[in-house]
């Protein structure tokens, strides 16, 4: 085929995906098909000629046109159809596993992931940039992207099954996360001792499940998030936040773009600003369960541990502590921190946060942007219990949530949540993020608190 049939033939196809549905539908089919067979007569990624990458990257990118084509024109239907007109309610990683089934070739398949998520992040075909574009289409239309966001509000299955007896014991010992309750406050401590907190697959599951937790049971008034105290050889004994993602997993491929980075902000973070939906309550009143949260500071809240702290209504901080999200050194976007540090900091602090990877040292004043109260370690303990008992009461409930309703509507954080799913999908696999997460993971852990700090 000529350079010239081609261009033709794809044009037909540019048309041909924005006709009736189920002919639009087979020509996606027939376009994933020939990509994917394309790429299985070429050597894997990292052992490809520079001619052969160029194939690659051609016929990937003619191939994401259409399905960008397909989805301007039909993602509403397309969404309709895997929730049987909006009537189940699929979270993220469900919704990408029924989309790769119903429609080939517009999502890669569980196999294919699957096959891909035991491999380094620079060997991979960046299948996860199809999810990321599916989704961004999804979000972008307000009826599809308002369900997907109440589909994620709701609680998870494995809460549901723990619930039971967490309520009984008023314990839940998760990997990552230990939750107790003590009177009406829940108390998470984040546990990954030997990693510095750094955040992993199973640690967002963790989360979510302990918020989801934390909400449903009725004798819970206030959720309170602290690190615990650590194994790490340079900070044993020591409590510690949040050194943010884990570079070592990024670096081997085990960061999801629908099980970490998608399900952690539309999951158990918007669960702690709008919290969990439960279709309990009459059909007039608000159906989510909301509480208020406190968290606590020792150490650092490196990169997602600072995203958390934007999302809490009380934050306490050590003296000794500082806050940092390192984007511009990792390469990613810090979560939905471009759209809440603004907010918080105003326009030039956080370009100077998350632009130039300035820290926030709890000693300086632009901490109380960021902060509440800063406290010495003796004194922590005793801010905590006054927070605490200062942060119950069905009147705080009332007012955090219209406060929380005029600072971040609904419809702005989905907005901003679709072209976080395209930019955050493109940066995960650009040779920048592969390579700087690959000098992450290889060097040696940081000698003392004030350094960037990873698993």
């Amino acid at each position: 085929m000529t350079p010239s049939d081609a261009a033709a033939e794809h044009a037909e196809e540019l048309r041909a995906v924005r006709t009736e549905l189920d002919h639009a539908r087979t020509v996606v089919a027939g376009a994933g098909k020939r990509t994917d067979d394309l790429l299985e007569s070429l050597p894997a990624p990292g052992h490809r000629s520079w001619t052969q990458r160029a194939t690659a990257l051609a016929a990937i990118d003619a191939t994401r046109v259409l399905r960008a084509a397909f989805l301007g024109a039909h993602a509403e239907a397309v969404y309709d159809e895997l929730t049987a007109g909006r009537t189940r309610h699929l979270r993220v990683s469900e919704l990408v596993r029924a989309a790769a089934a119903a429609f080939p070739g517009l999502v890669p398949t569980e196999e294919q992931l699957t096959a891909e998520r035991s491999l380094p992040q620079a060997h991979k075909e960046g299948r996860e940039i199809d999810q990321g574009i599916f989704l961004q289409h999804v979000l972008c239309s307000p009826q599809a992207g308002t369900h997907l966001l109440d589909a994620m509000l709701r609680p998870t299955p494995r809460a549901l099954a723990l619930l039971p007896a967490f309520r009984e014991t008023g314990r839940a010992d998760l990997a990552s996360v230990r939750l107790e309750r003590t009177g009406a406050v829940a108390r998470l401590t984040l546990c990954r001792d030997d990693s510095l907190n750094a955040e992993d697959n199973q640690q967002v599951d963790d989360m979510e499940t302990a918020v989801d937790l934390t909400l449903l049971d009725p004798v819970v008034e206030v959720g309170l998030v602290r690190g615990g105290e650590m194994t790490h050889p340079r900070y044993r004994g020591r409590r510690v936040f949040s050194a943010g993602v884990n570079l070592k997993t990024l670096h081997g491929g085990g960061i999801s773009l629908t099980d970490f980075l998608l399900r952690r902000e539309l999951g158990y973070i918007s669960k702690l600003i709008r919290g969990v939906r439960t279709d309990v309550a009459p059909a007039w009143r608000s159906s989510t369960v909301e509480k208020p949260w406190i968290a606590v500071v020792d150490g650092f809240a490196i990169g997602g541990g600072c995203q958390l702290l934007l999302a809490f209504d009380h934050v306490i901080a050590a003296a000794d502590s500082y806050l940092s999200l390192p984007a511009a050194q990792e390469g990613i976007i810090p979560g939905a921190s471009n759209f809440r540090l603004t907010r918080a900091v105003g326009p030039r602090t956080a370009r100077q946060i998350i632009l130039e990877g300035r820290r926030i040292f709890a000693s300086e004043p632009d901490a109380r942007l960021l902060v509440d109260e800063v406290h010495d370690h003796p004194a922590l303990d005793i801010a905590v219990e006054r927070a605490v008992e200062r942060l119950q009461g069905s009147a705080v409930l009332a007012n955090r949530r219209m406060l929380n309703l005029a600072e971040e509507s609904p419809d702005a954080f989905r907005t901003y949540m679709a072209e976080f799913a395209l930019q955050q999908s493109l940066r995960l696999y650009s040779s920048d993020v592969i390579d700087k997460v690959g000098r992450f993971a290889a060097a040696p852990p940081p000698a003392a608190a004030g350094t960037d700090a990873r698993g």
